[in-house]
């Protein structure tokens, strides 16, 4: 289980999940040769941006880099590695919110994703609803089940 501001990575024939994904956003990386999956539940954007700033997993531009470290340490290959995006829902909609932290989170991910190098393969991102997420390390397919919705593999 993949906690909030949490990183993990797991091995064929493991799974990740994390649950409660609002505005926060769930980045998932994916070695198929090696069949090696992470996941990290982010946020807010940028660690250079926060008042607290230790748990690197908390922020996408950290968050991602630390990510694809520990999954080189379990044999994965930066240049083999595909990303997969859910989460950044918009769950406050009344007048004065004006953050739009969740869109934020989608951008800061993709940015540090394009820097990485790593390219998306799949996202279910927006809208204004929660997300629960299971990403496996045998298929590298990532099973979405929105709040009070519908459930797609991506």
């Amino acid at each position: 289980m993949v906690g909030i501001a949490d990183g993990k990575t797991v091995k064929h024939p493991g799974k990740l999940v994390t649950y409660a994904l609002g505005s926060c956003v769930g980045i998932c990386l994916y070695d198929p040769l090696a069949k090696v999956a992470g996941m990290v539940h982010i946020l807010l954007p940028y660690q250079k941006e926060a008042v607290n700033a230790k748990n690197s997993y908390k922020f996408a531009d950290a968050g991602v880099l630390l990510l694809i470290r520990e999954m080189e340490k379990m044999g994965a290959l930066r240049s083999r590695m595909t990303a997969k995006l859910a989460g950044g829902a918009e769950m406050f909609q009344y007048a004065g919110a004006g953050t739009k932290i969740g869109m934020r989170n989608v951008q800061a991910a993709k940015e540090a994703l394009r820097q990485a190098g790593i390219k998306i393969s799949a996202e279910d991102t927006g809208e204004n609803h929660g997300r629960t997420i299971w990403f496996s390390a045998e298929t590298g397919e990532l099973e979405v089940r929105r709040v009070g919705g519908r459930t797609m593999i991506l």
